[in-house]
C-alpha cells in the first residue's frame, strides 16, 4: 500500500471516529459523559486536521476555490429555509 492510499484510509477512519464522538457528545446522558466525548471529539478533530494538512501539502487532497457565483446561488437557495 502506498503512502497516499494509507493516509486516505487513516483520514477516513478518523472522520468516522469524529462522527461517533459527535453523536456520543450529543446523546450523552450526564455532564461527565458529555465532557469525555467532547474532549475526545476535540482531539480527533485536531488529528483530522493534521492528516488533511499533510495530505494537502503533498497534493493528495486537492481543494479548489469555490466560485463566488456558486456561493451566491447556494446562499439564495437556502436563505428562505427554516429548520
Amino acid at each position: 500500500m502506498d503512502d497516499k492510499t494509507m493516509m486516505a484510509s487513516v483520514l477516513g477512519n478518523v472522520k468516522g471516529m469524529c462522527d461517533l464522538a459527535m453523536h456520543g457528545t450529543v446523546e450523552s446522558a450526564t455532564p461527565a459523559v458529555h465532557t469525555a466525548f467532547k474532549n475526545a471529539l476535540d482531539e480527533m478533530l485536531c488529528l483530522q486536521n493534521q492528516i488533511y494538512s499533510e495530505m494537502s501539502k503533498k497534493g493528495w487532497y486537492p481543494a479548489e476555490q469555490a466560485e463566488a457565483q456558486k456561493i451566491s446561488a447556494a446562499k439564495q437557495k437556502f436563505s428562505g429555509t427554516t429548520a
